[in-house]
């Protein structure tokens, strides 16, 4: 049974989720792999400027606001900005977790 602790950080890592966050977002994402067709010279470019291992990330993070549906990760990034509305969110979290640990079963 989770401890009264474990739910609160759970609870509040909810709530305080940022899809903005690229490192959470390459962490729940799920990644295909695709085999594109570049000009020698695009290609040369990229591997100079942006280097062999990103080169993925680059052109993800090009394509990326061309074929989704950006303005709920905006409106995200907003609420997460709002530190008053933060806290409330983190005290809402502790009350419930508190009821839910008073709660008989």
């Amino acid at each position: 049974m989770p401890t009264q602790d474990s739910l609160i950080n759970m609870q509040y890592a909810l709530c305080t989720y940022n899809p903005g966050n690229a490192a959470a977002q390459r962490a729940i994402a799920m990644h295909k792999r695709i085999t594109i067709t570049l000009d020698e010279d695009v290609y040369d470019g990229l591997y100079k400027i942006i280097g062999k291992r990103r080169i993925s990330q680059f052109i993800e993070d090009l394509v990326r606001p061309h074929v989704l549906d950006t303005a709920l990760d905006a409106g995200y990034r907003s609420m997460a900005a709002d530190t008053q509305r933060e806290a409330e969110a983190i005290e809402w979290v502790q009350a419930v977790s508190q009821d839910m640990h008073r709660e008989t079963r």
